[in-house]
């Protein structure tokens, strides 16, 4: 009796156990992708400003407190301070933006010492805009699209327990014919399949920087890329909401 009693909790134990390192690799996995093969390797930035900007944010993980990770490019990097100080200084959202990075130069950062701090309740990924043109020949939105995708792989296996808000691009170019704004539209329709819910929630707000006719006003983006405080007042209450999900407020 006392046999089958010790089997019996074996078993339970057993299942349990396969149970929970099932859910694990369930929330370690993504439902989206691939979407272009061979995907470019990690690979990092040799300018002086992003050697200098990566190894600051390195150090910042180690010796500030924070809750969320605001991973990305300029966009992120030159964030309105102060709608950043309103917002997301609050949340204990750090700034991990470094301008020029592409969606390989960030899978760099990650592996070498950007997520050496604390792991960090959730994060936001802001990437990809820059494998459309900027450093190199522009990529397709299949293939800036997978960029993305294995950074959010790489962020799911080393922060299993960490919710992440994935960000559609921002547009950019003034007119919605130009070619890196249906560019950028291109890769959302991928990055949006990578959204479920649970792990992940994918955010397409950059709508809201937009004028009515579609065209991206100076007023919001001078050099219809980067955007003024006005632009960031646009897209934040819908981002504190993203940030709000993430930290399960």
């Amino acid at each position: 009796m006392k046999s089958a009693i010790v089997l019996a909790r074996s078993l339970g134990l057993c299942a349990g156990l396969a149970l929970a390192l099932a859910s694990s690799a369930n929330a370690q996995t993504l439902r989206c992708g691939p979407f272009a093969p061979e995907p470019a390797a990690a690979a990092p930035r040799t300018a002086e400003s992003a050697v200098k900007r990566f190894e600051q944010i390195k150090a910042t993980v180690k010796t500030e407190p924070y809750r969320v990770l605001f991973l990305g490019d300029s966009l992120t990097e030159r964030f309105d301070p102060v709608v950043w100080r309103e917002h997301m200084a609050p949340r204990g959202v750090l700034n991990s933006g470094v301008n020029g990075d592409r969606t390989e130069n960030l899978q760099w950062r990650l592996r070498h010492g950007n997520l050496d701090g604390p792991p960090p309740a959730a994060a936001v990924v802001l990437i990809g805009t820059n494998d459309l043109t900027n450093g190199g020949t522009p990529r397709s939105p299949a293939a800036a699209a997978e960029g993305v995708r294995q950074d959010l792989i790489y962020l799911r296996q080393h922060l299993p327990r960490a919710r992440i808000v994935l960000l559609g691009l921002w547009p950019r170019s003034v007119s919605p014919e130009a070619r890196l704004r249906r560019d950028t539209v291109a890769v959302n329709r991928y990055l949006r399949e990578c959204g479920d819910g649970q792990w992940v929630a994918y955010g397409d707000i950059g709508g809201v920087l937009l004028e009515p006719d579609g065209r991206l006003s100076p007023t919001i983006a001078p050099d219809a890329l980067h955007f003024t405080e006005a632009g960031y007042r646009r897209l934040i209450p819908q981002l504190d909401k993203l940030v709000d999900w993430a930290l399960g407020r």
